[in-house]
């Protein structure tokens, strides 16, 4: 019998159309927030990424409490929309914010500006938006292969913005003047367009009726009565749940690592412009294999068996960008990056789906169904990884000598953008694929389901 169908095309090319917002937001800071506040505002890059480091602590916090407060929401937008729609209005403005320290202001001030803005941007209405746009796909939809497809479509846009953004930046800088002026003017403009496409996404869907939903549950299920502690106790004892964070947090310790790639080329290489050419050829094939998802997904029968495999390419690949670094052949890095990006392409377009697949074996185990909370992991991997892997880099950046705007930099300082842009993208991308060998909560659903028959 075939699955009913909840979704017409453009619902599905609505939702994931929001990705443009979330990336607007997501792609200006983890490419381009340290260089400006280093190279423009004239920071401390260890310092910033300590002050980013620590405005994760109360992410993490922000994560289960608004992932809570969705499951808890009733109105005639639904759960999750309100959220997602109100909560960007918020993200535009701090962005903005970010972009807007006054470089005639004491260094202290500075500091305290950047880490208040960043701190409520990401723990407050980057998190009620994004957490809220996850949420929705097990809110618009039952069917499993409609989500895979909103998966696929949502991870396109997203790295299509995220593509545009890294490609164009520098150039669109630099054409308003350069300086902290036309930082500011960018990140105006970038905000505007994502709180229209984020509006756009939230009014082109609509979320399934509990009594919808609840269909096929029993009545305890349908009662969901817990609270944020008992969310938080369910969420810890699912091992695939912590699987997904684990993996959302490698994911973005490789994006983090893979964004200092701007002064592995204005150092290394000698051409920033490169990284718009570097950002073509990683987002064009993720895109490409974000297409073909979907029918992957049928043809392996399941997501498992595909994210191993395309890890495994996705390894190889970066090891192929470590050796062609070391050799200074830019035509066969380019060449290894977007092999790399094609084998990691399937696992972001099945992602969303893994976590529905994840959220059903919470309700096969313990009888509680907490979507709004299980989907809190896409936020707090994506924040934390991408905050420890900023950190990280701003204090290697800044313990090997750099030297902010000079033509040449230390020789330690050369070795450490080694390190940083080659070697610990291709070590993360290793330790995914170990966490992959172990996440087949497939299986484990379809034999509780065989014991509950």
């Amino acid at each position: 019998m075939e699955e009913k169908r909840y979704l017409k095309w453009y619902n599905k090319v609505g939702y994931g159309s929001g990705d443009i917002a979330g990336n607007v937001v997501y792609a200006l800071l983890s490419a381009f927030v340290m260089i400006y506040l280093t190279d423009t505002v004239g920071l401390n890059s260890g310092i910033v990424g300590t002050l980013i480091m620590v405005s994760k602590i109360f992410d993490g916090i922000s994560d289960v409490f608004f992932g809570a407060m969705i499951d808890k929401t009733k109105t005639k937008l639904g759960k999750a929309r309100p959220w997602m729609l109100y909560g960007y209005f918020g993200c535009a403005i701090c962005l903005v914010a970010i972009f807007c320290i006054p470089v005639d202001m004491g260094q202290k001030a500075q500091y305290a500006w950047f880490f208040i803005a960043y701190t409520i941007l990401n723990a407050g209405f980057y998190t009620a938006n994004n957490i809220a746009y996850s949420a929705l796909t097990a809110l618009i939809t039952k069917n499993n292969s409609e989500r895979v497809q909103m998966g696929s479509i949502r991870f396109m846009f997203a790295f299509g913005t995220s593509m545009l953004i890294q490609a164009v930046t520098v150039g669109f800088v630099a054409k308003l003047g350069g300086g902290a002026a036309a930082w500011r003017m960018v990140a105006i403009i970038y905000a505007i367009i994502g709180v229209i496409s984020n509006t756009l996404s939230v009014l082109s869907v609509k979320e399934l009726s509990d009594e919808e939903l609840a269909e096929g549950k029993t009545e305890e299920e349908k009662e969901e009565k817990y609270n944020l502690i008992d969310a938080f106790k369910i969420l810890v004892h699912n091992k695939y749940f912590l699987m997904i964070c684990g993996t959302y947090l490698l994911m973005q310790l490789y994006s983090a690592t893979l964004g200092m790639g701007i002064y592995f080329m204005k150092y290394v290489l000698g051409d920033e412009g490169l990284f718009g050419t570097f950002s073509w050829a990683v987002n064009i094939p993720i895109i490409v294999g974000l297409l073909v998802t979907p029918l992957l997904v049928a043809k392996f029968r399941g997501m498992y068996k595909l994210n191993i495999i395309g890890y495994i390419i996705g390894t190889a690949g970066r090891l192929g960008v470590v050796a062609a670094g070391y050799m200074g052949n830019i035509p066969l890095m380019l060449a290894f990056t977007a092999i790399a990006a094609l084998g990691m392409s399937p696992l972001q377009g099945d992602m969303n789906a893994l976590i529905a697949t994840t959220s059903e074996y919470t309700r096969l185990t313990t009888g509680k169904k907490v979507d709004g909370t299980m989907y809190s992991c896409t936020s707090f991997g994506t924040k934390v990884g991408g905050g420890i892997g900023t950190a990280i880099a701003g204090c290697m950046l800044a313990a090997s000598g750099y030297i902010k705007n000079a033509p040449v930099q230390p020789e330690s300082c050369v070795n450490m953008l080694h390190v940083m842009y080659l070697w610990l993208p291709m070590i993360f991308n290793l330790l995914i694929t170990f966490v992959l060998i172990k996440l087949n909560v497939e299986k484990a659903n379809k034999e509780l389901q065989k014991e509950a028959e």
